[in-house]
């Protein structure tokens, strides 16, 4: 977190002044494939890349692992407060469509690791259509070099929707609404 504090810190006062905060580092959202609700979705922003994550638990998760199924790429972290907005629609998402070759891949980028988010993924429950739940797909770690080979990730919620043939077909920086993030996880099934 110490390293995303100059950004927090810009971010929440222009967030003050301008009403306009939407993620953490950032200071609106963008999407380089939906905007609003009405405009349609692009074709893909070019290959995903190839790396592999490490979980909570220790093993290792690669990205290539996953071609043949959709996959939303969710860079976030503990203390963000616009990621736990997008977390219950992350959870409705995943139980949703899971059955139809799609998942998400949740990058928690807390500086202290898994000894941050372990305990939170375990006892945090989420409100999810009434139901308090926990997050139910894969959790890993992330890093600095892990975002830079996404192509930087200037602000969290930092979401990448990757195609079955390994392609990224879309990428949203902030919180953008539910229909936005739905539309276009549908959109690549």
């Amino acid at each position: 977190m110490k390293k995303y504090f100059p950004f927090l810190l810009l971010a929440l006062i222009l967030g003050t002044v301008t009403g306009a905060f939407s993620s953490c580092g950032k200071f609106a959202h963008k999407s380089s494939s939906v905007e609003d609700d009405d405009e349609p979705i692009s074709g893909p922003l070019g290959p995903a890349p190839n790396v592999t994550f490490k979980s909570l638990d220790g093993s290792e998760i690669s990205l290539e692992s996953l071609r043949g199924k959709v996959v939303l790429v969710n860079f976030w972290a503990t203390w963000c407060e616009p990621c736990k907005i997008e977390t219950p629609w992350m959870i409705e998402f995943q139980k949703k469509y899971g059955d139809k070759g799609f998942t998400i891949l949740g990058v928690a980028m807390d500086d202290e690791g898994a000894s941050v988010v372990g305990p939170f993924v375990a006892k945090e429950k989420f409100d999810v259509e009434g139901q308090s739940l926990p997050i139910p797909y894969p959790v890993v770690l992330g890093n600095d070099d892990l975002g830079t080979k996404f192509g930087g990730i200037m602000g969290l919620p930092t979401s990448f929707i990757i195609t079955r043939d390994g392609k990224i077909a879309t990428r949203v920086v902030g919180v953008v609404s539910h229909s936005h993030l739905e539309k276009a996880i549908q959109h690549s099934l």
